[in-house]
């Protein structure tokens, strides 16, 4: 086979399967990812801005414009179902607790979709103690403590020098007073990262909730990163994300089982969700 014959047929297979494994990159110093195998979404998910798992290799989805849910299959490279939950909206972050799903809107309003897979969900809400001055992005199960998971990407309501984490009661539904966690815009670990304005710092897109050790792994998109924080809820690891493959990364989630699931917004090109090892 030739050079020509050998690249058309690994287009058609790239093209075909909408899967692919990733090559290792090289190693760097300090943190280090490896992006394991990536799926190509497709278009109605080009604007991808929050997962999270389901079952049996399926993650729900939701995108920045519309009031859907995708249930995207990863076995079979698709989408598998489609759920309207509301109108036309800067929807950014979703959570699964068994047979209902949440989803946050950027102005803080959360909705609560019953029985979401089923034919008849039924939709409520819930105003947080955010606003669209806030500007949220992030959500996440909290299973062992039965709460979701949230923080600013901007200002934080309470201090300009933090980012909290704060928690919506699922036995209540209601936003909890206190903060879960402090996130300081000065902490070391943020040094190289500092801005004149300390909220610009770290601006997350979405949480996570490590189902094995409960560390809570937190995203930025705007300038790509990853940061770790353990069960104190102190900093534990920061790794910055390649721009080549983590072009604008809004959504991070987990399988049962401790597999990191993170996707990207098309950015200008294509939208993917990668499986990713780190060290």
């Amino acid at each position: 086979m030739n050079f020509i014959s050998y690249t058309s047929a690994l287009l058609i297979a790239l093209l075909t399967f909408g899967t692919f494994e990733s090559p290792k990159p090289k190693k760097k110093k300090g943190n280090t990812l490896e992006i394991v195998k990536t799926w190509e979404l497709p278009d109605a998910l080009e604007e991808v801005s929050g997962i999270a798992w389901v079952s049996d290799a399926k993650i729900a989805a939701v995108e920045d414009e519309d009031g859907l849910i995708y249930i995207y299959d990863l076995a079979k490279n698709k989408i598998d179902k489609t759920i309207e939950f509301a109108d036309d909206g800067d929807y950014e972050g979703i959570a699964v607790t068994g047979e209902d799903a949440y989803v946050m809107r950027s102005d803080g309003l959360l909705f609560e979709v019953q029985n979401y897979a089923t034919a008849q969900p039924v939709t409520k809400t819930y105003q947080s103690a955010m606003s669209h001055k806030n500007n949220v992005e992030t959500l996440s199960y909290d299973a062992k403590n039965q709460r979701l998971l949230t923080a600013p990407k901007d200002l934080d309501p309470n201090d300009e020098d933090i980012k909290g984490i704060y928690a919506f009661d699922l036995k209540q539904h209601l936003m909890l007073p206190d903060l879960v966690a402090r996130i300081d815009m000065k902490d070391k670990a943020f040094k190289k990262f500092e801005k004149n304005k300390a909220y610009r710092t770290f601006r997350p897109s979405d949480l996570a909730i490590h189902p094995k050790t409960g560390e809570i792994y937190m995203l930025e998109g705007v300038n790509p990163k990853l940061i770790i924080l353990d069960k104190t809820y102190a900093i534990k690891k920061v790794y910055e994300l390649d721009k080549d493959n983590f072009a604008q990364p809004e959504g991070i989630t987990f399988s049962p089982d401790g597999t990191l699931f993170i996707s990207n917004e098309a950015h200008g090109g294509t939208a993917y969700i990668h499986q990713v090892e780190l060290d």
